[in-house]
């Protein structure tokens, strides 16, 4: 079954060749072009794409603040942030508007092609060196706040879901059941006050819990 894909970006070059790359793999079909914010909010509202790849520079409405009206339109729609800028502060701030990737544009086909299909079944996948810089300010006392609230093993668990493990792979790196991650992590979700694994993640990178 293929992923609908929405592409978001202000320049028309940048557009075409995403399509060109995202519909040379069998299973993503491109299904609109938003050529800024307003018209990604529009059509993330009318097509219920998949996933949506969007620009955080764009003319008007940026991709940040178009990011935040798709969250309250359609809540539950994936959308991964592309850019050319590797700034630290945009990474923790998009994980916070509800992102569940970040990828600049200089990344290969196949981070792409994973954090793209990471973001579809619910997941975040986010590239490690990116999110260390986002997050290198004050993580050691902050570290040290979430050690208090969660265990060390819900630690290990919480760490493991931001690099994009599924359930039955942290399972098998840590020598437990699946059914104890999925307790581990129904209990880091209550404890954080967040119903999915993109929202912990987006907490977590607000408080500044993860490490490299």
């Amino acid at each position: 079954m293929s992923l609908r894909v929405l592409i978001a970006d202000d320049h028309a070059v940048v557009r075409d060749g995403l399509k060109l790359v995202l519909e040379a793999e069998e299973d993503f079909v491109v299904v609109g072009e938003a050529g800024d914010g307003a018209d990604a909010v529009t059509l993330a509202r009318e097509l219920a794409p998949d996933v949506v790849l969007l620009d955080l520079r764009m003319p008007g409405l940026d991709g940040l603040s178009a990011l935040e009206q798709i969250q309250r339109v359609a809540p539950n729609l994936a959308v991964v942030i592309l850019t050319t800028y590797n700034e630290d502060d945009l990474i923790a701030r998009g994980l916070r508007a509800g992102a569940r990737g970040y990828l600049l544009k200089d990344t290969t086909r196949q981070t792409l092609y994973e954090t793209l299909r990471a973001a579809a079944r619910g997941d975040a996948l986010l590239q490690p060196e990116m999110l260390a810089r986002a997050l290198k300010k004050n993580r050691a006392e902050k570290i040290s706040q979430a050690a208090m609230l969660l265990s060390e093993r819900e630690l290990q668990v919480l760490h493991a879901v931001a690099r994009g493990e599924r359930s039955k792979e942290i399972a098998a790196r840590l020598g437990i059941t699946e059914r104890t991650v999925k307790a581990h992590l129904a209990s880091i979700f209550n404890k954080l006050g967040v119903d999915s694994r993109a929202a912990a993640i987006a907490e977590a990178s607000k408080r500044g819990w993860l490490k490299e």
